[in-house]
Formats: C-alpha cells, structure tokens, sequence
C-alpha cells in the first residue's frame, strides 16, 4: 500500500481542489467539468504510471482504465443534467459497471454475496419505483441491475473466511460498496426527496470508491512480484 501512495498525490491534491472550490451546479460551464473530472483523470495517470508493460499484460487493468475514461464522460453529461444530458451520464456510467465486473471476473461465484446484493438492489429499486414514470421506470432497474453486479463480483472476490484475500481484493470490494451508496444517494435526491448534504455525500463516496477501485487494478502486480520473491 505504501508503494502506491505517492502515485495517489495528484488524485487527493486534485479532489481538494474539487471540494475547496466547491463550484456551483446550477451553472454548469466546461471549467466545472474539468474541475469535476480532474481526481478522475488522476487515476488515469496513476494506473499508467505502472507502465504500459503492465497494462498490456493485464487485462483487468486495461478495462478498470476504460471504466475510469467512461467514468469522466458520465462525470461531464452530469454536470449538464438539468440540460437533458443525465441519461446520457446513466449509459456511461452502465458502461463503467460492465467494464468494472468484467474486470473483477466470474470467479469464484460467491452465491451468497450474490443473493443479498441481488435482495439489496431489488428492495432499493421498490422503493423508487413509485417516484419513477417514463423511460426512467425502466432506465434505472437496468442500472441497478447492472451497479448490483459489479458490487456482486466486487465482493465475491474477497474470501475473508478461506484467508484468500489480499488488500487489493478488500479495496475493489469496498470501492464497490461506496460506488452503490454514491449512486443510491443521487437517485433518491432526484427522483424522491432531497438529500441534506447530498452533493457532499454523493461526490465523497464517488470518488473514494474510483481511488479504491483503481487501486484494486494492481493486484496481479503484487501477486508477481511475490512469486518472484519465492
């Protein structure tokens, strides 16, 4: 972990300026979108400062650093959402969700986890379901399907029980965690009620999940580096 802290200055220095400049949603400009995406273009920096070697060789990487670009275009939309632009945010960020599962991989299946995350999602989605109308009645069940199944294969991957974990595992599983209550959040601040402190809980939890799931992408850096070591 202390390896991979100093990769991660730009992202905390770039996420404080995000919450010290604190600009205005409701003029939305393309300099708040640099400023919003900024901690996010951070983490690009950070995965590609393992190398290209790296990235070529693993596959989970690449796709975490695809779900990261699509991140930041959803991230841009978003800003512009009062413009017509928040389901334009939706599908990059279902994007993201795909890229993100499939990097976290099928492997092993986990059943329970994926029962009470299935459960979680279905109980969230009933109770937005009668604030929804329209497109949005069918739009955010496919989201929460598909944010409910990378959270599945996010934390299928950690096995407390079997001590067939590494902290990479425990980062993906809690970024995972994080992206779900970022998400939850936005959703009942728009379609339900307002939220107290919602923008400050929904970009917090935002990005500490994208640092914790950016970092779990240097797992199979570390497990190489052990067997070296053996």
């Amino acid at each position: 972990v202390k390896s991979e802290g100093p990769k991660l200055v730009p992202f905390f220095k770039a996420t404080c300026v995000y919450f010290v400049l604190w600009l205005p949603t409701s003029s939305p400009s393309w300099f708040s979108a640099l400023i919003k995406c900024l901690p996010i273009f951070c983490l690009w920096v950070f995965l590609l400062a393992h190398g290209f070697s790296f990235l070529g060789a693993r596959s989970s990487a690449r796709k975490i650093l695809a779900g990261l670009i699509f991140s930041a275009l959803g991230d841009a939309f978003l800003i512009w959402q009062e413009q017509g632009y928040f389901v334009h945010g939706l599908l990059m960020f279902a994007i993201t969700h795909i890229l993100y599962s499939s990097a976290f991989g099928m492997k092993p299946t986990n059943v329970r986890a994926g029962l009470v995350i299935t459960a979680a999602s279905a109980l969230c989605y009933l109770l937005l379901y009668p604030y929804l109308s329209g497109p949005f009645t069918y739009l955010v069940a496919v989201y929460t399907a598909l944010i409910g199944f990378m959270g599945w294969r996010a934390i299928a991957g950690l096995q407390l029980a079997n001590d067939l974990w590494t902290w990479t595992k425990l980062s993906a599983c809690l970024g995972a965690v994080l992206f779900m209550v970022s998400d939850l959040t936005i959703a009942v601040n728009k379609f339900c009620f307002p939220v107290p402190h919602s923008r400050a809980i929904i970009m917090a939890t935002y990005y500490a999940a994208q640092m914790l799931i950016a970092l779990s992408a240097v797992e199979c850096q570390d497990v190489e580096v052990s067997r070296k070591r053996t």
